[in-house]
């Protein structure tokens, strides 16, 4: 099992309240215990050829590396990390070849197996019991130790989350001297009852983070600590910025609420903020981030539309031209949608689709801000999680705030049609699918005009569809239509649901 696979699986028994896995070698154990094939396949189970079986009219060639060769010819998985390699000398230098790129290989090893290369040398060779004379595996340092827990701190993550950390006693694991080892979440060190004063074992595998494996029960002290809680550690607010923490229903981590004027979710929010589907801030990147908020130059959202002129052409690598062009993308985006706008505050569980029902729904960012829960359970698609998310975040006053500090930097948006509050929108709430081609409306102009009557475009039809609006050369879409029972309508009639006038004298098409 691949290490980024290994912690998906990890990561998704979290969020199902599961046990984890200690190490990718124990969860493949696992998945191939599994009696169901379909979820040892979930497992996403990856396997090298190193031998053969029978064999049956074939010359198998007389060299080890021969057959692995020739297997990989055939598209059978071999290992590319092989060597032909001559005496003592070559082993030991193959040996250090490979440990000093073992962090750095997808999938974790413990060890390099050495094997004679003539196959008739092995036959010669034999076996004791189940093990082969001429192969010998000669392992690297453990990537398991045990050692004693200090304290646990809380770190805040560029998302929010609120991840606790171990501090240990520092101990050498996996080729690197560790301190510090994740313990994921309140429900993980819980799950493993871990608590300050315990010794515990600590697992690292290269890029991956050090984690804290298991505690070693029967060392525990008389005076360790009480069980692990997150919220009464930090008396339920963010260690950095003071916001409340939540933890949603059915989320496994903690987070805090400050989100785009958290100063640990700074940078993070910065790049969202510039985001293509957001403000889309040309040149704003993550480098150029890194120097405004590492030199105390931007400190929150707003500073962005503060930024001099001198101050930006003073950064390494950016000039004149490049401080120019920043300032003339930073002017540019403050003509945009609400609904982008609305995306780029970075509002939990509100995408960039959510934040065009929002848009259309209220036609104002007073009118969202002011919503009660009730009236976001209106907008298409906006569940109770996300009208949750978007009240905790609106009853923040350093969001509003920030909203209004946005505003008075001169961001605005158009009036759309239909947009305004008292605009009507007759399909407010509404489904529609476009197909084929209509007389006189383009694609994007019929969904232009659905979207600012306050209905939503999709791109397949399901029971859930109010309309399949059907132009010339209609194709699936409108099958799918007369099988389900949905209305279908032209652009006549789309007309009338938008109480516009039809068109005269249509072109033929």
């Amino acid at each position: 099992m691949k290490r980024d696979d290994f912690e998906r699986l990890n990561e998704a028994q979290r969020a199902r309240g599961a046990k984890t896995f200690a190490n990718p070698r124990n969860a493949a154990a696992g998945a191939l215990r599994l009696l169901d094939p379909r979820e040892s396949k979930k497992r996403r189970l990856h396997f090298f050829a190193y031998g053969l079986g029978e064999v049956q009219g074939w010359a198998v060639p007389a060299t080890h590396s021969g057959v692995l060769d020739a297997l990989a010819g055939f598209g059978v998985p071999v290992n590319a990390d092989r060597a032909v390699v001559r005496g003592a000398a070559g082993l030991v230098d193959y040996h250090q070849r490979i440990a000093a790129r073992r962090d750095a290989l997808p999938f974790d090893i413990d060890g390099v197996v050495y094997k004679v290369n003539d196959r008739a040398l092995q036959e010669r060779l034999g076996f004791v019991t189940r093990e082969p004379r001429w192969a010998v595996a000669h392992k690297y340092p453990a990537q398991e130790q045990m050692t004693r827990l200090l304290g646990i701190d809380i770190q805040v993550g560029r998302t929010g989350k609120l991840t606790p950390v171990a501090k240990l006693e520092p101990v050498f694991v996996g080729g690197t001297t560790v301190s510090n080892a994740t313990l994921h979440n309140e429900d993980e060190a819980r799950r493993k009852d871990v608590r300050i004063g315990d010794t515990v074992i600590v697992r690292r595998a290269g890029d991956v983070i050090p984690e804290v494996v298991g505690v070693v029960a029967d060392r525990r002290p008389p005076d360790a600590g009480e069980p692990f809680d997150l919220y009464q550690r930090l008396g339920g607010k963010c260690p950095v910025c003071a916001s409340p923490i939540e933890r949603l229903e059915g989320e496994a981590d903690w987070r805090c609420t400050g989100g785009i004027t958290c100063p640990a979710q700074r940078k993070q929010a910065l790049l969202h903020f510039a985001s293509r589907r957001a403000m889309d801030i040309e040149g704003l990147g993550d480098k150029l981030v890194d120097q405004l908020v590492d030199a105390g130059i931007v400190k929150t959202v707003p500073d962005l539309y503060r930024l001099g002129f001198t101050a930006l052409a003073a950064l390494e690598r950016m000039g004149e031209k490049s401080a120019t062009n920043l300032l003339a993308g930073i002017d540019k985006s403050k003509s945009t949608t609400l609904a982008r706008f609305l995306y780029s505050l970075g509002i939990r569980q509100v995408g960039e689709t959510t934040a065009k029902d929002l848009a259309r729904h209220f036609g104002s960012i007073e009118r969202l801000m002011d919503a009660r829960l009730e009236e976001l359970l209106e907008v298409l698609d906006v569940g109770p999680i996300v009208a949750q998310s978007i009240r905790h975040f609106f009853d923040q006053p350093h969001h509003r705030e920030l909203v209004a500090q946005l505003q008075a930097a001169g961001i605005h948006w158009p009036e759309v049609a239909g947009q305004a509050s008292d605009a009507p929108r007759p399909l407010l709430g509404k489904t529609l699918v476009l197909t084929g081609t209509l007389p006189t409306w383009s694609r994007d102009e019929a969904k232009e005009r659905i979207e600012a009557a306050g209905g939503k475009v999709s791109g397949s039809v399901s029971k859930k569809t109010h309309f399949v609006v059907a132009g010339e050369e209609a194709g699936s879409k409108l099958d799918k239509a007369r099988e389900l029972g949905v209305p279908v309508i032209d652009e006549a009639g789309l007309r009338a649901l938008l109480d516009e006038p039809a068109a005269d004298n249509p072109p033929l098409s």
